[in-house]
């Protein structure tokens, strides 16, 4: 059956082929009878598969596929297809009429509007990322530092002609640029091939392909490989909650509904337009894990953000009260096929690296989502902490007279922010569809705007968790997310602007620098409140802890436009601290109410600690204080005086 074995057949029907992509779709062989394409598609209700193509004429009856057995895989292998050519498979459904469908296993795609698949050879790429690979090895991702630069590669930067930068000249382009920044990954909103750009790249068409609008995959894995050379990790945005609709792609594809629910109700996601995979079919499920780990074998992802979590695991996620209600077999409102397939991916991602990055964007308040499988759990090492955002950015957006009267919004994340393993996102989604940017969310005048905008950063890399911010708030870009240009560049021309892109790079080394602003994020012993009940002044401070007890952190932040002077801050030791950040510094933008560069501890209790010092509060302002008397040497102390 031309080197697929019955073992291959047997698991791919099973759901328990992990690496499907290597037995179905085209590969090139070389066999006794001669060097060609095998190409091999599931269509068990088809009633012949054919390949068509530009060397057919789009005949596909010159080029016929074999049925090699009841579960309905196809195989035919060919040594007159060239290369880098054109193909789609011509399904003859029972009616007899006739469709072309793109290859689901495809490994490239013809650029858009046009949708055939290519033959393709087996990649020479030489990967130069050995030292990246090892030291991935080495790290324990819980306690070290990840901040995230989420990046949509078509509309970050273009060409002056407006043309799009290829993976190889975003190489160029994007890796300094963030390397700079102090962010420690890329992530980068879906690459799988997708017809729509407006979509960007939620809704696919060829799971297996890197889209073709910015170059070949082999130009991808480059943009891999350099990203690692610089020390920058990649994420990618993976979407196995739903499909579109396009006529070439999955949805009917052999005539029936195959990698959909049969079930109408359960496969429409009738707002965003697309149809939902059926995560119980084995079939399905040797599809999606396959192509998973396809992503972080062939192209060395470091990690995928699993997109819209919440919809696959909730039947009614789409539907209005008037609809009728989905239960499952238990009568909740639960998709069980969705549980047990999200436990089963994350279980052969951590058995292939117990490394990777799997972080479920999961709006819903189901517990463990982070846990082990054996505990219950689905299984995921982050989720996305979407309760914080929402709470924050709806906190940021009252004036600060008001900001007393909501105060619980500004705490209550520290409630739970220790019951899963958090990112903190400030994301696309935040930015877009008149929801205006980061900074326009901001109230007051320019200065204040700016000022809130850089708290919020600064409150967030202080928090707990890890941390994300979407391509130009860096910078404080004016307007939402335009998703047809480039960033607004010329901002940067503008002093305000090229000091909160400077804030951003000062706040990103401090939280890479200091172990207590990551170490233990998902340790409560790496957090203390100071004081969270000075509600009338809108201030809050609070420790951030690490092993490395002289990288232990005093944090104040003061959501008012008021400085405040002589005020009393409890602090554990005696002795000397010194603010070494404060978001109100002139080279940020701020109006410079530092604090001088030593201040000696009262040996009076204040916040229930034994020590308190008197510091200055700037406005709408976080700053930092580090303790200088137990764990510095007599050089560190007297340079800081």
């Amino acid at each position: 059956m031309f080197n697929i074995s019955e073992t291959d057949v047997y698991l791919f029907h099973q759901g328990t082929h992990y690496r499907s992509h290597q037995m179905l779709g085209c590969h090139y062989i070389d066999y006794e009878q001669g060097k060609g394409f095998r190409f091999s598609v599931w269509a068990p209700n088809a009633k012949q598969v054919n390949i068509g193509g530009d060397f057919n004429n789009w005949d596909g009856r010159l080029h016929p596929l074999t049925r090699v057995n009841e579960q309905g895989l196809w195989v035919g292998f060919f040594t007159n297809i060239p290369e880098q050519t054109l193909y789609k498979y011509e399904i003859i459904k029972a009616d007899g009429s006739r469709q072309l469908k793109s290859d689901p296993y495809a490994r490239q795609s013809e650029l858009r509007p046009a949708t055939a698949s290519l033959t393709t050879l087996p990649s020479t790429f030489e990967w130069k990322d050995e030292a990246w690979q090892q030291k991935r090895k080495s790290i324990n991702v819980y306690r070290s530092p990840i901040s995230i630069y989420e990046v949509h590669l078509g509309t970050w930067k273009k060409k002056k002609d407006g043309e799009l930068f290829t993976y190889r000249e975003l190489a160029d382009e994007l890796i300094p640029y963030v390397q700079s920044l102090g962010f420690t990954h890329i992530e980068i909103l879906p690459l799988a091939e997708h017809p729509f750009d407006l979509s960007w790249g939620y809704q696919i068409t060829g799971y297996f392909s890197v889209t073709s609008r910015y170059g070949t995959p082999e130009e991808f894995k480059y943009f891999v490989d350099q990203c690692h050379q610089h020390d920058i990790g990649v994420i990618m945005d993976w979407v196995p909650s739903h499909f579109c609709k396009d006529e070439h792609g999955l949805r009917l594809f052999d005539g029936s509904p195959l990698f959909e629910y049969a079930d109408p109700r359960k496969a429409e996601k009738h707002s965003w337009g697309t149809l939902t995979f059926d995560f119980g079919r084995p079939e399905v499920q040797s599809f999606l894990i396959s192509n998973a780990l396809f992503w972080l074998e062939e192209y060395h992802i470091d990690g995928l953000r699993v997109d819209a979590v919440e919809s696959m695991l909730h039947l009614n996620f789409d539907k209005s009260d008037q609809d009728e209600r989905i239960v499952n077999s238990y009568g909740g409102d639960e998709n069980l096929d969705a549980f047990a397939f999200l436990r089963k991916l994350n279980e052969v991602l951590f058995n292939f690296d117990e490394n990777v990055l799997m972080m479920a964007e999961d709006s819903s308040d189901i517990p463990m989502v982070t846990a082990p499988t054996h505990l219950g759990g689905l299984g995921f090492n982050f989720k996305w902490n979407m309760g914080w955002m929402n709470d924050m950015l709806k906190y940021m957006k009252y004036e600060p007279i008001y900001r007393k009267w909501n105060h619980n919004l500004l705490t209550f994340s520290f409630m739970y922010s220790h019951s899963e393993n958090f990112v903190l996102p400030l994301s696309h989604d935040e930015v877009v569809h008149g929801k205006k940017s980061l900074l326009d969310k901001m109230p007051g005048d320019q200065w204040e705007k700016f000022a809130n905008f850089r708290l919020l950063y600064g409150y967030m890399v202080a928090h707990a968790g890890k941390k994300l911010m979407f391509m130009g708030g860096e910078f404080g870009q004016y307007a939402e997310w335009k998703d047809k240009e480039q960033l607004d560049w010329h901002l940067l021309d503008y002093p305000l602007h090229q000091s909160m892109l400077e804030f951003v790079k000062a706040a990103n080394h401090l939280y890479l620098n200091y172990q207590s602003l990551h170490e233990l994020d998902h340790d409560q012993e790496g957090f203390q409140w100071i004081d969270p009940h000075n509600v009338d002044q809108s201030i809050i401070s609070f420790r951030r802890k690490s092993t490395k007890l002289e990288d232990d952190l005093i944090v104040i932040c003061n959501f008012t436009p008021n400085v405040y002077y002589d005020y009393k801050i409890g602090v554990p030791y005696s002795g000397t601290y010194t603010e070494i950040f404060n978001s109100d510094a002139k080279e940020f933008g701020g109006s410079n109410q530092l604090n001088g560069r030593i201040h000696f501890s009262y040996p009076t209790k204040w916040h229930g600690l034994d020590q308190h010092i008197k510091i200055k509060v700037p406005p709408l302002a976080i700053s930092i204080f580090k303790y200088m008397d137990k764990f510095q040497s007599t050089k560190e102390r007297e340079e800081a005086i």
